[in-house]
């Protein structure tokens, strides 16, 4: 039986989790980020080149670093979720959650009977997790995360419904869409006065309701900043961000 913390318990131990934020289609890049000192890998589907074989091939590579692997999927393609979890990451995030029927689908593909409708084929989750299959369909709703994004104005005026929602363990805050629907189109400012009020609302309304609050950070700086504030969880930058500023520094030495 695995004696390692799960991913929920790392989320919930009180230091808050930094994770790599990865786009680019080669399951190598998610696997080098893992080896670094963060938290977690997410992997991005929905605005990345990621498809779902090259999550399949990272998983195990983020695995044998020793960190948990975890998936935005695109929006609406709830059913995918399933086939993610199966594979063995250890948290899934859902785009433009934006109605309680959207929730509800979400954590019925997130989660096995009793909580959702979620179907047996967990390949490599028990190969990772290191359960018999009994334990692991008994344990398999606690070791894993739902997260639905919050990056509207009808999510934020109907927040405390989706958190009620059983299956849905936390949200994950996009504050550049957020940005652009909070201004009607007019801006994209993730860090304007509107997005703050609005990013506390809805860490107050998460931790009221006992769940987990995850966020994107453009940088370092601004990830130290939304720790500050007392996100559970938050993504910095991305590979391709990475790349390009790691380019950029080698570049300015060798012309210093």
């Amino acid at each position: 039986m695995p004696t390692h913390p799960s991913f929920p318990e790392r989320l919930t131990a009180g230091s808050p989790l930094l994770t790599a934020w990865c786009g680019m289609p080669d399951p190598s890049v998610s696997g080098i980020l893992a080896r670094e000192a963060f938290d977690a890998v997410v992997m991005d589907m929905q605005h990345g080149s990621i498809d779902f074989a090259t999550v399949l091939q990272a998983v195990p590579l983020i695995a044998a670093a020793g960190k948990p692997a975890l998936v935005r999927i695109p929006i609406g393609d709830f059913a995918s979720a399933s086939r993610f979890l199966d594979a063995g990451v250890s948290g899934v995030i859902a785009p433009m959650i934006n109605t309680i029927e959207d929730a509800r689908r979400f954590a019925s593909f997130m989660k096995f009977p009793p909580v959702g409708e979620r179907s047996w084929g967990a390949y490599g989750a028990l190969s990772l997790s290191g359960l018999e299959p009994g334990e692991y369909l008994q344990r398999a709703n606690h070791l894993t995360v739902s997260f639905a994004m919050v990056e509207t104005r009808e999510a934020l005026a109907i927040i405390d419904d989706i958190l009620a929602v059983p299956g849905i363990d936390g949200i994950f805050i996009g504050p550049s869409d957020l940005s652009i629907a909070l201004s009607g189109g007019k801006g994209l400012d993730p860090t304007s006065a509107e997005v703050e009020k609005a990013l506390d609302h809805a860490l107050a309304r998460v931790k009221a309701a006992g769940k987990v609050a995850a966020i994107y950070a453009v940088s370092g700086a601004r990830a130290a900043q939304l720790v500050r504030k007392g996100f559970h969880m938050v993504s910095i930058g991305s590979d391709i961000s990475m790349l390009r500023a790691g380019a950029a520094a080698a570049l300015a030495a060798a012309r210093a």
